[in-house]
């Protein structure tokens, strides 16, 4: 065979170059088809209702009172990326809380010393976590669903079943009450630490090890990764994760409930699952997570102000979340067919 036909025999086929082109206009539709989604939510609910929701203080809520939900669904997606379920990162975040509440109200303890109580608490709820899913083996879905309810009967011992409020006035200033461009600081925080995760998923060989043990466990210890180092980080930064989310959910509201962290749950999943349709289709990602957790706020307030009844929120994440596992499954699927 000579060079000339040689080289014509490696050269694709014009079949196979318009399936690549195909491939890639559908890799990049999936990245951004998040986004665009949502910017048609805001342009409907802008049309519906213009004098309502098109206005700024009403994005300045949503931006800034959903940051506790943004840093609880940075914290879940971090096991998730390495293959584990944390189910009980809505009572840490709770408990965190309410360990604010008491030690800085009840107890007259210092701001900054309750602070770094709650976030000790998140430490040692994910260090517990680890312990027994890996120590003994048991899938983290069990133990954190015991660790969890476990939780919710400490915070109810702590609190005596009530909401406490008077948290010291500079948490909530540093929080909510202190505004950039309008928009509370909370908003800014949560960017913070969503672009600070991208950066260790992307860019350090943490991130890198977390995505190839939630890939596969056993390649990755057979390819020399400590996949039980690992496992072990990734649900230490989970609970650090929720409970900075304790910390900030008293500092917007300036008080604690103990039943505060039930109703983020299925919210935190939903837009763990629906970010993962975006951006990096196929894997857990900050920024399509924080995307997700706009997209469903801002669908969920529109839908309010058109005096839709408030069970619609249950049935807009409940279906959010059935959807949004589905899609991230396909995109998995599409993804491994194409390597």
């Amino acid at each position: 065979m000579t060079e000339a036909s040689q080289i014509a025999a490696n050269q694709p086929s014009a079949v196979e170059v318009r399936q690549g082109r195909r491939n890639a206009f559908l890799t990049e539709l999936e990245r951004f088809a998040l986004p665009v989604a949502w910017l048609l939510i805001i342009a409907v609910f802008g049309i519906l209702s213009p004098d309502t929701f098109l206005t700024w203080p009403n994005f300045s809520t949503i931006f800034g009172s959903q940051a506790v939900l943004v840093i609880l669904t940075l914290g879940l997606i971090i096991p998730l990326t390495a293959g584990d379920i944390d189910l009980s990162i809505a009572q840490v975040l709770t408990l965190s809380s309410m360990v604010i509440a008491v030690l800085n109200v009840g107890q007259g303890w210092p701001i900054g010393w309750a602070i770094a109580a709650a976030l000790v608490v998140g430490l040692l709820t994910g260090l517990l976590n680890a312990f027994f899913t890996l120590y003994f083996r048991i899938h983290s879905l069990i133990v954190t669903l015991g660790t969890g309810t476990f939780l919710h009967g400490i915070t109810l011992w702590i609190s005596s079943s009530r909401t406490i409020g008077g948290i010291d006035w500079s948490l909530v200033n540093a929080v909510i009450l202190t505004r950039f461009l309008g928009i509370p600081l909370a908003f800014y925080y949560a960017l913070a630490l969503a672009l600070l995760l991208l950066y260790i998923f992307e860019f350090t060989s943490l991130g890198r090890k977390a995505l190839f043990v939630g890939c596969g466990r056993d390649v990755a210890r057979l390819s020399g990764i400590p996949v039980t180092r690992v496992r072990l980080i990734c649900f230490l930064a989970s609970g650090l994760f929720a409970a900075i989310a304790g910390v900030f959910y008293a500092g917007t509201s300036g008080s604690a409930d103990p039943n505060s962290g039930t109703q983020l749950m299925l919210p935190a999943f939903a837009a763990a699952y629906l970010g993962a349709t975006t951006i990096a289709p196929g894997r857990f990602n900050p920024i399509g997570s924080m995307i997700a957790v706009y997209l469903l706020v801002t669908g969920i307030t529109g839908l309010s102000i058109l005096g839709i009844d408030t069970f619609v929120q249950d049935l807009f994440y409940g279906g959010a979340l059935v959807i949004a596992v589905a899609l991230s499954q396909l995109v998995r699927g599409r993804e491994e067919s194409l390597t």
